[in-house]
């Protein structure tokens, strides 16, 4: 899906050096965008420091424009010094480090897609829950009624899983700090629970939180036998992978997507898809129809930013609300064609 999206800013005139995500990457798409004669830094199999190199490499490209997923691109180009016209962000992950960890620092326009209304709406609930409970089931063979699933987070990321592992008779708890979307969980029928209650007792974490430490070190005494971790937000700092590894006992790949971990005391605690995006390193990713939306608010904004940058205020901010009827005008034509 992202390579049709680099097909089209190619055919827009735009040259493009490219990195993707560890554990999330699908190799034969990188060849082939490769050979279509772009910049592609990197794979499927990356660790976090060859990730880190590969941010590198494309900054090293010089761009003038950023398509940033996490804000680790405009976190490198800070680092170096580098210079661009603008960019855009499209993770709530990224968002948050560019108004909180860079705020006052990024001095040129950064539209956030995650803001979009619609982006919330389709891909994030209604593409990313369902995707994500695909993945589990396909990674751990399971089932989903009379489990017990905690979410961590209650936005539109979390909203849509809870609600779909609810329409499969799963047992849902939510855990959510801010008090006015608990409420608003509340009143979707879940139980909402603070972290060590849901950790204590729940069968499957799943943190959607956009946020380092969902899951600490201090939380990792306090899971069950046999309890699943799942990360569904950008980085794979929601769980702290780290702490994990340096306390368990001993730990083994039993599958492709599943490693277990034999923690002090004879617990066994198993992490999905070495704690990456679930849905897009144990799955196929989001269905079509949405990345349709996310990647036409993407092209959109691009081409607001490579024409008319000079006219958007400095830092983060939302999609321009034109851009956002246009979308969903054609979206919903599209849906509702005959």
């Amino acid at each position: 899906k992202t390579a049709v999206m680099c097909g089209v800013l190619s055919a827009g005139g735009a040259r493009l050096a490219i990195t993707g995500s560890p554990g999330t990457t699908q190799d034969d798409v990188a060849d082939a965008l490769r050979d279509a004669g772009h910049l592609v830094y990197g794979c499927r199999a990356d660790t976090p420091a060859e990730h880190a190199a590969n941010i590198s490499q494309v900054i090293a490209a010089r761009p003038d424009i950023l398509l940033d997923n996490g804000a680790s691109l405009v976190e490198a180009l800070l680092r170096t010094g580098g210079t661009v016209i603008g960019g855009t962000e499209e993770t709530t992950t990224g968002a948050n480090l560019l108004r909180e960890e860079m705020a006052g620092q990024v001095s040129f326009p950064v539209i956030v897609i995650n803001d979009s209304p619609l982006k919330l709406i389709m891909e994030n609930e209604h593409g990313v829950g369902p995707t994500v409970v695909a993945s589990f089931l396909k990674v751990t063979n399971l089932q989903v009624p009379a489990k017990r699933f905690a979410v961590f987070g209650y936005g539109s990321v979390g909203r849509g899983i809870a609600k779909c592992l609810q329409a499969q008779h799963g047992l849902v708890t939510v855990v959510e700090p801010d008090p006015i979307r608990a409420l608003e969980a509340v009143l979707h029928g879940f139980v909402v629970a603070s972290t060590e209650a849901a950790l204590r007792g729940d069968d499957v974490l799943i943190t959607a939180t956009g946020r380092p430490g969902a899951i600490a070190a201090e939380h990792l005494p306090l899971l069950r036998d046999g309890a699943i971790l799942v990360n569904t937000g950008h980085y794979s700092w929601e769980i702290d992978l780290a702490a994990l590894r340096a306390t368990a006992v001993s730990h083994e790949t039993v599958d492709a997507g599943i490693e277990v971990f034999a923690m002090p005391g004879g617990r066994r605690l198993n992490l999905l898809a070495r704690g990456e995006m679930l849905n897009l390193a144990g799955g196929g990713g989001n269905p079509v129809e949405t990345m349709d939306l996310g990647l036409a608010l993407q092209i959109l904004s691009l081409r607001r930013i490579a024409l008319q940058a000079a006219t958007l205020p400095a830092g983060p901010q939302p999609v321009p609300a034109d851009i956002n009827r246009e979308v969903a005008q054609g979206m919903v034509e599209l849906l509702c064609r005959e």
